[in-house]
């Protein structure tokens, strides 16, 4: 925003999208108005403006820029992300604040009240109102948050492009429109932001910016996850090279028996590998990537646990995974490119597959279960060779 265009914006006043501001105010009067803006359809805050239009600037912008992303995020549950700029006029520097409709709506503050945004001000949201704002989040995943930090050049459009070579064969549509197709990436004030899974399955670095997406291996000797690891990895990148490197992981601590059948000999895994691959695969693609926290890999002398952050979303219980009845997805962006890409068959019953893989190879089935804030999948190794 530059002289003129502030000019124009103060000779308007104050309405839906538009709230002056004199001088510095109470952090919890800034996370409300913050939280308003975010539950109604976005808008700016200007400082240094009065209720009667009149310009007067701020003394301290820089004290100012920071106090809004103190109270961005800490005081707004969840936090919000702002856009900030400095305006300077012939009555000195105003700070505009610009806050996007948000994503994850409804916000509250950290006082837990949830504001609405009106033509004359700001209010808390009415019973039906909050209702309403907890429907039309539902329509929205997670995983298609923007990520406004981030913009179109985080994203490795040439391992997109090959991606959608394997997975679609030749089209001439240009990479970002088909970004925008699929949900990954959308326009914002004339940028171009990518979204939480677009930045998972394509980013250059994903964990600049997600920086608890990432799987913590190790290998532990003994029965004990407690134990000290005589190896450990972390593993991060986008999904498909964290499952790349995962079974890597797996590949080099567990046993492989080789057996002569005719002139050559032929491997045999200790455990099968389609079903380690669902087990990492479904940790990637249905953890709760709203809690920050990352998967964790354990291999023991007797077995391999995977755990991810989050319980079993929704209505969908352990015996209906074990059944193969649950097909319910917390993501289904992430496990959409999966299936394009061949690592998952969209039929709902993978963790049943690998149970009785795993169990045709071991003698013993795997479990599930939610225990704290994780699901738990535990794969049964075999008996140390002779």
């Amino acid at each position: 925003m530059d002289w003129p265009e502030l000019q124009r914006r103060v000779e308007r006043g104050e309405d839906l999208h538009t709230e002056f501001q004199q001088m510095r105010i109470h952090p919890d009067d800034l996370a409300a108005s913050l939280v308003a803006f975010a539950n109604t359809d976005g808008g700016q805050i200007i400082f240094g403006v009065t209720d009667q239009r009149q310009i007067l600037g701020v003394e301290n912008p820089d004290e100012l820029l920071r106090l809004v992303d103190n109270v961005a995020l800490n005081n707004c549950d969840p936090p919000l992300t702002v856009v900030q700029e400095t305006v300077q006029t012939p009555y000195g520097a105003v700070v505009v604040v610009h806050v996007p409709k948000g994503d994850q709506r409804p916000y509250r503050t950290n006082r837990g009240d949830f504001f609405i945004r009106t033509t004359t001000g700001r209010r808390r949201a009415s019973r039906q109102e909050l209702l309403r704002l907890f429907q039309a989040a539902e329509s929205l995943f997670y995983e298609e948050t923007l990520i406004l930090r981030a913009g179109w050049e985080d994203i490795d459009v040439g391992a997109f492009t090959r991606f959608c070579a394997q997975a679609l064969g030749e089209t001439q549509a240009e990479p970002d429109v088909l970004l925008a197709n699929w949900r990954l990436l959308r326009e914002r004030q004339g940028r171009k932001y990518p979204t939480i899974a677009a930045l998972l399955l394509f980013g250059r670095e994903p964990q600049e910016y997600l920086p608890y997406a990432y799987i913590t291996a190790a290998r532990i000797p003994g029965r004990d996850t407690w134990g000290e690891p005589s190896d450990r990895k972390r593993i991060d990148g986008t999904l498909f090279q964290m499952l790349e490197d995962a079974a890597r992981f797996l590949n080099i601590h567990l046993r492989t028996a080789h057996r002569i059948q005719g002139f050559e000999p032929e491997t045999y895994p200790e455990l099968p590998e389609k079903a380690l691959r669902e087990v990492v695969v479904n940790a990637l693609v249905h953890r709760d990537y709203t809690i920050h926290a990352p998967i964790r890999l354990f291999i023991t002398d007797d077995r391999v646990e995977v755990r991810s952050p989050g319980l079993l979303p929704n209505t969908v219980t352990v015996e209906m995974i074990k059944a193969g009845l649950a097909h319910v997805l917390r993501n289904p962006l992430l496990y959409s490119f999966f299936v394009r890409a061949g690592f998952v068959t969209d039929t709902g019953n993978g963790f049943r597959r690998a149970m009785l893989l795993v169990k045709k190879a071991v003698g013993r089935e795997p479990d599930i279960r939610e225990e704290g804030n994780e699901t738990v999948v535990v794969l049964p190794r075999g008996s140390e060779p002779q």
